[in-house]
């Protein structure tokens, strides 16, 4: 039988986890052959520039002159929405209205993999502390613990890619080696 493995950019490694759980739900076949599942830059605790972009939305409301700025602001869609908190699940999507939703958890036979990027030269700079890799932060790259969340993915299953913007996964070559190694390993 032959095993399945998925790499996941960004929104995609969201789309991969909803389409783990969604596929399990319905009993498809092809869940159960899932190897492997590869998260690159993959917002699993949300994106905060998409919850920064819903409070000026908010903010925009209070007058009646820049009201028609909120509405327009509010056209985004709910796959963008959903980027707020990381929901992979409509179960869950209410949420996306107030509060942070549960995080649904990794499928538990898949080897489940996080590389993330940071701007920063190395480990704890400031660029590394206040900015991830420009769109993402590290904490949610790696599926890190947040308010009182356990961390989705086991420490020997992270990395993280230094010097390197969200987009720069897609063709850092020390990535596609680390990918490389994972994927192999088994």
């Amino acid at each position: 039988m032959r095993r399945l493995s998925i790499v996941g950019h960004s929104m995609g490694g969201l789309v991969a986890r909803s389409a783990c759980l969604h596929g399990a739900r319905l009993a498809h076949a092809w869940p159960s052959r899932l190897d492997a599942m590869v998260f690159l830059g993959t917002p699993h605790r949300g994106a905060p520039l998409e919850r920064g972009g819903h409070w000026i939305d908010q903010l925009l409301q209070v007058s009646p002159y820049s009201a028609p700025f909120a509405r327009l602001g509010m056209i985004r869609s709910a796959g963008i929405t959903d980027l707020r908190y990381g929901i992979i699940d409509d179960a869950v999507a209410d949420a996306r209205h107030g509060g942070t939703p549960p995080t649904p958890p990794l499928p538990p036979h898949v080897r489940c993999l996080a590389i993330a990027a940071t701007i920063g030269k190395r480990r704890g700079d400031l660029k590394d502390r206040l900015l991830g890799d420009g769109l993402v932060p590290l904490s949610s790259a790696l599926g890190r613990g947040g308010r009182g969340q356990a961390p989705l993915l086991e420490r020997h299953a992270q990395w993280v890619s230094y010097g390197t913007g969200h987009l720069g996964l897609l063709d850092r070559p020390l990535v596609y080696r680390r990918l490389e190694a994972w994927l192999n390993a088994r």
